[in-house]
C-alpha cells in the first residue's frame, strides 16, 4: 500500500451531503476507502452515495441528526452492521445559527452550536474508540476552522466551539495514543461551500478577502479533503493531537481573516 492509499479502511463522515464532508466522502472513496455518507436527509446522502458507487467505489447511505445521541448510536451501530468496523471518523457536521457578538446569542442558538459542533464530536468519538482499541489503530478527524484560533466580532460563539474541538482532540490524543489512535483537527479558512456563502457570495467582499490571502484565492472543498485523506492514511500515522491549518495563508496574513 502506498502512504496515501485508503484501501481497506473504512471511514464514516457526518455532515458528508454536500460541501467539505461530500468532497472528503468521495475523494476517500477513490483512495479506496469504504465510506459512510451521513448527514440529516437521506435523499441527500443517497445522491452522493450513487455518485460513489458509478465511479467504482464501495458507499452506504445513514441519515443521523447529530444533535441526538441515540441517532449518533444508531450511526455506529448501522455502520459496523454494514462494514464490520470503522477505521476512521470524520466529525464535520456543524451549525452556526448566529451571527453577531457572543454577548446577544439566545440560550436556544448557542446549546444548537455546542451540541452539534462539540457534543457530537466528543460522542462519536466515544462510540468508534472501543472497536479501534480492539483493531489497535484508527483516525479521528474533527473539521474544526480558523474561528477557533482567531478572535471575531460575528462568529464567536462558532469560534469557540471549534476551539473545543481542538482541545477535545488533543486530550483524546493523550488518553488514546497507546492504542494506536490517533486524533487531529483540521482547521479550513474560507471555503467555497453553502455553508460559508455569506462570507463568500458577495464578489466585492469576496475579492477583498482574496486580496489579503497570500494564495489569492479562497479554498475550495477538495482542498480540505486531501488534507483528510493525508490524515487517515500512512502518510499521517505519526501525527496525533494537531490542528493542520488550511487556509491559504489567511492566519499568517496581517489583513487576513
Amino acid at each position: 500500500m502506498g502512504l496515501f492509499d485508503l484501501t481497506g479502511q473504512v471511514a464514516v463522515i457526518t455532515g458528508a451531503s454536500k460541501g467539505i464532508g461530500r468532497a472528503i466522502a468521495e475523494r476517500m472513496a477513490e483512495a479506496g476507502a469504504k465510506v459512510v455518507v451521513s448527514s440529516r436527509k437521506i435523499d441527500a446522502c443517497e445522491e452522493v452515495v450513487e455518485g460513489i458507487r458509478a465511479k467504482g467505489g464501495d458507499a452506504t447511505a445513514i441519515a443521523c441528526n447529530v444533535t441526538h445521541i441515540e441517532q449518533l448510536e444508531s450511526l455506529i451501530e448501522q455502520s459496523l452492521k454494514a462494514y464490520g468496523h470503522i477505521d476512521c471518523l470524520v466529525g464535520n457536521a456543524a451549525v452556526n445559527p448566529h451571527y453577531g457578538p457572543m454577548t446577544t446569542i439566545d440560550e436556544g442558538a448557542f446549546e444548537k452550536i455546542m451540541n452539534c459542533n462539540v457534543r457530537a464530536n466528543l460522542w462519536l468519538s466515544r462510540l468508534v474508540i472501543p472497536q479501534m482499541v480492539e483493531r489497535k489503530g484508527g483516525s479521528i478527524i474533527l473539521i474544526s476552522s480558523i474561528a477557533g484560533l482567531k478572535g471575531t466580532d460575528d462568529i464567536g460563539t462558532y469560534g469557540m466551539s471549534k476551539a473545543a474541538d481542538m482541545a477535545m482532540a488533543r486530550n483524546l490524543a493523550v488518553r488514546w495514543g497507546e492504542h494506536g489512535i490517533r486524533v487531529n483537527t483540521i482547521a479550513p479558512g474560507l471555503i467555497k461551500t453553502d455553508f460559508a456563502k455569506a462570507l463568500w457570495e458577495d464578489p466585492v467582499k469576496r475579492a477583498s478577502v482574496e486580496a489579503q490571502y497570500p494564495l489569492r484565492r479562497i479554498g475550495e472543498p477538495d482542498d480540505i479533503a486531501g488534507t483528510a485523506i493525508f490524515l487517515a492514511a500512512d502518510a499521517g500515522r505519526y501525527i496525533t493531537g494537531q490542528t493542520i491549518v488550511v487556509d491559504g495563508g489567511s492566519t499568517i496574513a496581517v489583513n487576513g481573516i
